[in-house]
């Protein structure tokens, strides 16, 4: 069976680069599988994840302006360029199914480009984001617009969605839950008697780090031998951003934005807690990984990926808002080891649940059903 995979791009530390490697390796050691990866604007860079040698790769050079909207006039005069390139790609491997990973300006035409395969769309986004957007569009263009978005929805064959909250957003009846799988379960766990916290992601606003500061200025108040890591990487004006206030809140010795790493695996081994103060998450990955390395968690409850990994016995969910909260549930937790422990041991049993074999299993019996 050949499979396309479709992506903007793999040089970029995220997400869906990170699960795309994970789900095409897996899928390559199979005999039966031929995988192929098309991007849109590698730009001859190097993938930041490994990538089996088998995989073969093609990048057809885009190159959109990524700090404007795929809606901007300069990128829409790309889009034609775009569907006559695409459209030759897929005549010259003739896939059996496509997967449009990214969420980019082929979302919106794929369904219509080779209509012989079987296409398939994954959201790695929360839908929550637009509900305010399509109850109350600021323009006539903006309601056309969530209405040919939902068309095309139902175009797609199949829609894969991270967790049974997001299906529910949608118009159509295509869709599939079916979880990320994890990146890595680890022989061996946290010992969880490190002073450290951690937390991880792309440094952007959505993930409000700055408002993790802000709880980190309070959890000092209470034990200043703590030390706070952020892992990741982002715009740049932004992180300068977050270590400005870094300063002005005198919390350069307790609080580290440490960039990203090829081994986020190693730094969660060496911490004791993992903290995620996101706005909206879908099903964060990282929480998964954290997990795995026997970490416990204290997560806002943001929509709707944390309350679908997280529970009571596991880890804690902080209403939106409630720092105080937040930082008290830091404090609590690394105050009582024999609960820490016990939450790690109950992370480690519940992350056990999304790892390969089993996640792969389900896309491979939707491969199977959708295969013409």
């Amino acid at each position: 069976m050949k499979v396309v995979f479709i992506i903007d791009q793999v040089y970029l530390h995220g997400g869906i680069e990170r699960v795309l490697s994970i789900k095409a390796n897996y899928l390559s050691n199979l005999k039966e599988y031929e995988i192929f990866i098309v991007t849109t604007e590698q730009k001859f860079k190097k993938p930041c994840y490994e990538f089996n040698s088998n995989i073969i790769f093609e990048d057809i050079e885009i190159n959109y302006h990524r700090n404007k909207s795929y809606f901007h006039p300069i990128n829409l005069l790309k889009i034609p360029r775009h569907i006559k390139k695409i459209s030759k790609t897929l005549n010259n491997i003739k896939p059996d199914i496509v997967v449009v990973c990214s969420h980019s300006a082929d979302t919106y035409f794929m369904p219509f480009v080779a209509k012989h395969i079987s296409k398939i769309k994954e959201f790695h986004y929360s839908k929550v984001i637009e509900i305010e957007k399509k109850e109350n569009p600021t323009s006539i263009f903006k309601r056309l617009f969530f209405k040919f978005a939902d068309y095309v929805e139902t175009k797609y064959n199949t829609l894969i969605v991270l967790n049974p909250d997001e299906a529910t957003y949608y118009n159509s009846n295509n869709t599939l839950v079916i979880p990320n799988p994890l990146t890595f379960f680890p022989e061996t766990t946290s010992k969880l008697e490190n002073n450290i916290v951690i937390s991880a992601g792309r440094i952007a606003p959505v993930k409000r780090f700055d408002v993790l500061i802000d709880i980190w200025e309070l959890v000092q108040k209470n034990n200043n031998t703590l030390q706070l890591h952020i892992y990741g990487d982002g715009e740049k004006n932004y992180v300068q951003q977050l270590q400005k206030k870094i300063i002005d809140k005198n919390l350069t010795e307790s609080i580290y934005l440490k960039g990203a790493t090829d081994n986020i695996q190693e730094k969660m081994l060496n911490a004791a807690l993992f903290v995620m103060t996101s706005d909206n998450e879908c099903f964060p990955l990282v929480l998964l990984e954290a997990q795995a390395c026997g970490l416990p968690i204290v997560s806002f409850d943001c929509p709707n990926g944390p309350r679908n990994i997280i529970n009571s016995d596991n880890g804690v969910l902080i209403p939106m808002g409630k720092n105080q909260e937040f930082a008290e549930s830091i404090t609590n937790m690394l105050e009582n080891p024999p609960k820490l422990k016990m939450f790690g041991s109950n992370a480690r049993t519940n992350a056990s649940k999304y790892q390969v074999d089993s996640v792969m299993k389900q896309w491979i019996a939707m491969f199977n059903t959708l295969k013409k």
